[in-house]
């Protein structure tokens, strides 16, 4: 019963919006890669990439090490 009890605890802390979560960060990152190495700089694009990614970084940080494994 206990192992039953754990497993399912497991599955209630994954939800599906975690790997959206993921994924747009990936996109972001991409996204702010391009627009770094461009030839014509964009710095008003730049600084929203790097404050959007941080905070979704940050976000997926908390996801993972403080919900998934805790």
């Amino acid at each position: 019963m206990y192992l039953a009890e754990t497993a399912s605890t497991a599955l209630a802390k994954f939800d599906p919006m975690d790997i959206m979560m993921l994924l747009f960060t990936i996109v972001i990152f991409i996204g702010l890669v391009r627009l770094v190495m461009s030839p014509k700089k964009n710095k008003f694009a730049i600084g929203w990439a790097t404050v959007s990614f941080l905070v979704f970084a940050f976000a997926n940080y908390v996801m993972i090490f403080k919900v998934w494994i805790s």
